[in-house]
């Protein structure tokens, strides 16, 4: 046992150790902190200024609608022009957002329309940002280690979802303009960093010589439909983000059910970030290597259950739990599809195709924002919340007998571009 996890920390190492890996982690590293510090800054100030959370909803949806409206060109865009140059546009775009917040709030707001425009700039710059920059990974990752990549990828992405929320919640208590200032130094760090990334000519714009048509524009969407492995995989964590969007109504939770106050708010989120970062760390160094298929659904399922249990209570150490199981089953399945997606997509496909599953998965978490703040509003945090983790077990339930395929993929090795 101990040799398997000797040789499993040697993997690591080997993969940090490959032309650009480091530069490309670090980069990661200091953009998710800044990031995440701001999301929850911006959330606990959205729902200061207004008791509502009505506009928790609506801020999840201004950052969601660019997404999904520019779908089709920043695929097509990613696949045909430079990934690396566009990934740093996009990051200058997201700093632009932090630094217009940290602006907007020294002058003591009493209005949210503002904010919500800012969202939008930041929604459009996330646009852009992922088909760029997740393919990268891909490209660089040593021969035969993509799983083991992207596990360490999301250990240090979930690692970042630990420390910029804990660190939001200590720097909002002192000031908004002070967790804004901070969040807009690691983004302009992760820049710099990101600057040492060298991307093999080869897969920079690997569709550049394709003639931009509409059609080369939806292929991504079309590809995923006429790849059942590929769709069901999408399609499960779709609708799972899409009903189980509790994590947006934790400032809510935090205050109303459970009556803490900043800092504690802040670890609640935090928490997310634990659950995730333990598994993704543990997947890093000992892969899935049998049963990838029915693992993704079980972590589904588990995920769903979280959720109840973070709907039902008014004690904070169980939601504090609640929010850390469930967010870890969410990394197994993370890790499940963002092994199965680059593996079965050709590469000049890959842009295309992570715009529309930032659309499905990622910016799902925007949309199930809005869709839990409009049901909080009407029926009440834990009906919205009970209920999401219920219909999450449901949709399990469906894609274990619907997608036979998804359920019965064995080994990573088996997966091939069609």
């Amino acid at each position: 046992m101990a040799s398997q996890h000797s040789s499993g920390r040697a993997s690591v190492l080997q993969i940090l150790r490959a032309p650009s890996v480091g530069a490309y982690i670090g980069a990661n590293v200091l953009l998710y902190v800044g990031l995440s510090l701001q999301v929850t800054t911006l959330a606990k100030q959205v729902y200061d200024i207004t008791r509502r959370e009505l506009d928790l909803g609506f801020l999840g949806l201004a950052e969601f609608l660019p997404i999904a409206l520019l779908v089709f060109v920043t695929g097509t865009v990613a696949d045909r022009f430079n990934r690396k140059r566009i990934s740093q546009m996009a990051m200058c775009g997201e700093l632009a957002s932090a630094l217009l917040l940290m602006w907007y709030a020294s002058t003591e707001p009493t209005g949210v329309f503002p904010i919500f425009l800012i969202a939008i700039l930041y929604g459009a710059s996330r646009a852009f940002l992922a088909p760029s920059m997740r393919p990268i990974a891909a490209s660089i990752a040593p021969e035969g280690r993509l799983p083991q990549m992207i596990a360490l990828y999301s250990t240090v992405w979930t690692s970042a979802g630990i420390v910029g929320p804990a660190m939001s919640g200590f720097l909002y208590s002192i000031s908004p303009v002070v967790a804004y200032g901070v969040g807009s130094a690691l983004i302009t760090a992760a820049i710099l960093s990101f600057s040492g990334v060298r991307v093999p000519a080869t897969q920079n714009g690997a569709a550049g010589n394709e003639r931009p048509t509409l059609r080369s524009a939806v292929e991504g969407l079309r590809y995923i439909r006429r790849t059942p492995i590929l769709f069901a995989a999408i399609a499960l964590d779709l609708f799972a983000v899409l009903f189980g969007g509790a994590v947006a109504l934790l400032p809510v939770i935090a205050e109303e059910r459970l009556g803490v106050g900043n800092i504690a708010y802040g670890w609640l989120r935090a928490s997310a970030g634990i659950g995730a970062g333990a598994v993704a760390l543990v997947l890093a160094i000992r892969p899935l290597r049998r049963y990838v298929g029915r693992w993704l659904l079980v972590a589904v399922a588990v995920f769903g259950v979280g959720t109840i249990v973070l709907g039902l209570t008014r004690n904070y150490w169980i939601a504090f739990f609640a929010v850390m199981v469930l967010h870890g089953a969410d990394m197994v399945s993370v890790f499940v599809r963002g092994s199965i997606v680059p593996l079965v997509t050709p590469d000049d496909k890959r842009g295309r195709v992570s715009a529309v599953e930032n659309v499905f998965i990622g910016a799902t978490n925007e949309l199930g924002a809005f869709e839990s703040g409009v049901a909080a509003q009407a029926v009440g945090v834990p009906a919205t919340v009970v209920g999401g983790g219920v219909l999450t077990l449901g949709v399990v339930g469906v894609w274990w007998f619907k997608f036979k395929e998804m359920r019965n993929v064995d080994r990573f090795e088996d997966l091939k571009p069609t």
